[in-house]
């Protein structure tokens, strides 16, 4: 388990979502600080709603996990992160990285037999695949599925053959 101990009568793999989606919030809100730090103007601007938003959906799963009775993991004093964003470019690259993991840890609580948790987590994925799209506007294979190619040819219509011809 890594973040929460127990989630009530959720099962244990509502918790073990609660723990990851939790985790992911944490390096959000830690990379997400970097980001913004980094940027300016409008980019700031976005990148700090960013922050509180991930922020805001950290400290609910904080909430829930506590009313569960578990014991939500601390975030790390720093994280890893693939690049230290130099410029503008940088900066969304990290971002677009981001909300794609948060998506992948969501995507674990959608499994939960829990409805409130699934809606929860249907929510936080479009939350995040809306920033992402917002941010650098192209179509990622949802994860787990296949990259998408180029559209596949439309078949040509062939005229019906009868029997009876």
């Amino acid at each position: 388990m890594r973040g929460a101990s127990r989630a009530g009568g959720s099962g244990a793999g509502a918790d073990q979502g609660l723990g990851t989606a939790l985790a992911a919030e944490h390096a959000a809100v830690y990379a997400y600080g970097v980001i913004a730090a980094r940027a300016t103007g409008r980019l700031r601007a976005a990148m700090t709603t960013a922050y509180n938003a991930h922020r805001a959906r950290r400290d609910r799963l904080r909430t829930m996990i506590i009313e569960a009775g578990g014991t939500p993991a601390e975030p790390k004093a720093a994280y890893e992160l693939p690049v230290t964003p130099s410029g503008a470019a940088q900066a969304v690259e990290l971002a677009v990285l981001v909300e794609r993991g948060v998506t992948g840890a969501y995507l674990e609580l959608a499994a939960s037999a829990d409805p409130g948790l699934r809606e929860m987590a249907a929510l936080a994925v479009q939350e995040c695949a809306v920033r992402s799209y917002g941010l650098r506007p192209e179509i990622e294979a949802f994860p787990g599925m296949p990259p998408r190619t180029a559209p596949a040819p439309t078949p040509a219509a062939t005229p019906a053959v009868s029997p009876s011809q």
